[in-house]
């Protein structure tokens, strides 16, 4: 009799976990150990040889989210940076990628650096905008089209189905960091990407206590065996705790997620009507570009992340932050406590956000305690 299809939710819960046979423990026991004994053959029959490549702590975390992206198989990072450039790096120098505009600033300064300087041709272009990617890209010289939805931080939402078209049409790969979307709301597989990349550190583990990343994808060929190779060669692996950690994230990833993306949609809406914001950016609102677009691909709720233009420009925005009390002047994203960040700040002066921009990541604490807090500090500043 054939397992039952479960629903992604209990996927998630279980973390692809089973009582141990040894002991009957329901939580997976940590691998710390970094070899594996050979058989009397020097074989190794139990599948095993070295953690680098292969380590059982890795298992829980790799399969469970094999099952909510609906992917052939998954490689887990040291960081999401890790993951990120590893699909670069499995390219060869003079390949041409195309690139969205707005990403996260780590990578955009990346690609804007090492990648160009080591030989990778590189164009930054608007992947909202279908005509203009389908301008940027060089049939059968263009080896992949690198899209973030919703892109970190103007949240700007590009369409993954149309855009696989366009990708394949052209004889290219179409890779998403699905990060801020998380498997909860979006599958980008299923929508035609080749490989889905997610900062594992964000929503994934949702505690604000592990660094990884991971990387699935839809198809084990060559271009996945480049990618894995570069993984395995360049050791940016994650230790076992954090392995471990991460697949205790996964296990509450739907609960999180809901309840923040609901919690978002509140704030935003009324963020939108409070006298001392210029702007909200965030794709549930209607008003929103491309929120037709994200209603067709998001499913269950727009996200946890929004970001606020406050009137008075940057010295407004940084007062505001500096008055909340609830909510903690941080970077970072995607954990159970709200994150409230002056952008600008943090990228430097190449930095395309605006000066005005506060970002915010909206924790599980009850909905009312944060309006609460960011209306005081938002009320202060205009005063101050």
């Amino acid at each position: 009799m054939s397992d039952p299809i479960l629903h992604p939710e209990t996927l998630a819960a279980h973390a692809a976990s089973h009582p141990d046979p040894l002991t009957g423990a329901i939580i997976p026991p940590l691998h710390l150990s970094t070899t594996y004994e050979r058989d009397a053959d020097l074989s190794y029959g139990r599948g095993r040889c070295y953690a680098r490549a292969d380590n059982p702590s890795y298992d829980a975390a790799i399969a469970t989210l094999n099952g909510l992206e609906g992917g052939a198989d998954t490689l887990l990072f040291a960081s999401g940076m890790a993951a990120a450039t590893a699909i670069f790096q499995a390219l060869a120098p003079g390949d041409h990628v195309v690139v969205s505009q707005v990403m996260y600033w780590a990578l955009r300064a990346w690609l804007n650096g090492n990648a160009t300087r080591w030989g990778l041709d590189v164009t930054f272009a608007d992947t909202s905008d279908l005509d203009a990617v389908r301008a940027a890209l060089r049939p059968g010289r263009t080896r992949l089209l690198w899209v973030e939805t919703p892109a970190n931080p103007l949240w700007t939402i590009s369409d993954i189905a149309a855009l696989a078209e366009l990708a394949h049409a052209a004889g290219t790969r179409l890779a998403v960091d699905s990060t801020v979307a998380t498997p909860v709301l979006t599958q980008p597989l299923s929508l035609g990407a080749d490989l889905v990349v997610h900062s594992a550190s964000k929503y994934l583990n949702g505690h604000s206590d592990v660094i990884a990343g991971s990387i699935t994808t839809a198809r084990k060929d060559e271009v996945w065996a480049a990618i894995k190779a570069v993984q395995v060669q360049q050791g940016g692996v994650p230790g076992a705790f954090e392995a471990w950690l991460l697949q205790r994230g996964l296990r509450t990833l739907f609960l999180r997620v809901r309840w923040q993306s609901a919690s978002a949609l509140t704030l935003a809406e009324r963020l939108a009507a409070h006298p001392a914001i210029a702007e909200v950016l965030y794709p549930g609102l209607p008003s929103f570009p491309g929120h037709a677009i994200a209603a067709r691909q998001m499913q269950g709720g727009f996200g946890a992340m929004i970001s606020v233009r406050v009137k008075g420009g940057r010295n407004s925005a940084i007062a505001t932050a500096a008055h909340v009390r609830l909510w903690r002047r941080a970077t970072s994203l995607g954990g159970v406590e709200s994150l409230i960040e002056h952008r600008a700040s943090i990228e430097g002066p190449t930095s395309p956000v605006p000066d005005d921009l506060l970002r915010l990541s909206v924790g599980a604490e009850a909905i009312e305690d944060l309006w609460c807090d960011l209306a005081a500090a938002l009320a202060t500043a205009a005063h101050s």
